[in-house]
């Protein structure tokens, strides 16, 4: 099996994960104005405790949104900078996939609605389901693809499992709740990310891009300050 490198800073909750056969290891730290200092130390102490080195890794995946603006340009600008220090491949994976995947295994779920807060009165969700018998590390069929709207505008079809942040930001507009504390992680990007790269779905670094449904026209100082630190990141291999 493949050995992936994951990144994930869509959220509040930045994680990496190393994925090694069946075994995944995974570091987290939370606060959104520290992600691009966090990620690559992070990094390298996953691959420090393994034992390897960056080029010794199949490919980098990193978790492409939707979610946070500057999150997901952080995570595609390491794993840019990254993939072409290392020669590496680039897996781009679904944020609410990955929640999809966490509900799976931490709930049973076959039917998930992922639903993360997009903050200015809207969420990001998307409905999933899984086959009856999918194993624990399974790709989720998508039932209705990511969408942007208000959280009024959620419209899952059925009655799936709720996971995700969106239920807690919004709970007037989900009174059944759910699996708040289910969030992207790098453990279900590194482990979406290998069924993808086994079935030779991978991008080059130069090919990597956010995913984005809420179009952004200016970047602040903040972000451009955090896409100087994912350039940075190309000096590590």
């Amino acid at each position: 099996m493949p050995i992936i490198l994951a990144i994930e800073t869509s959220s509040e909750l930045a994680s990496c994960a190393l994925l090694r056969g069946e075994t995944v290891t995974s570091r987290v730290s939370s606060g959104v104005r520290t992600h691009s200092q966090s990620i690559l130390p992070m990094i390298q102490e996953l691959l420090a405790e393994a034992g390897i080195a960056l080029k010794d890794c199949d490919a980098i995946a990193f978790g492409s949104g939707p979610g946070s603006f500057t999150g997901v340009r952080t995570a595609c600008g390491i794993a840019q900078g990254l993939a072409f220090g290392a020669s590496l491949p680039v897996v781009p994976v679904v944020t609410l996939d990955a929640m999809a995947l966490a509900c799976r295994q931490r709930h049973g779920a076959a039917d998930v609605l992922a639903v993360l807060d997009a903050r200015m009165g809207e969420v990001y969700w998307a409905q999933y389901r899984f086959e009856a018998d999918a194993a624990n590390i399974a790709e989720p069929a998508a039932v209705l693809p990511p969408t942007l709207s208000a959280p009024d505008g959620v419209r899952p079809q059925g009655n799936p499992a709720a996971c995700g942040n969106g239920l807690s930001a919004y709970a007037e507009a989900f009174p059944a709740g759910g699996h708040a504390e289910v969030m992207p992680h790098a453990e279900q990007i590194a482990q979406l990310a290998s069924i993808a790269f086994t079935a030779g779905k991978t991008v080059t670094a130069a090919e990597a891009q956010p995913l984005y449904l809420r179009n952004k026209i200016a970047y602040t100082q903040a972000e451009r300050r955090d896409m100087a630190v994912a350039k940075a990141a190309e000096g590590v291999a």
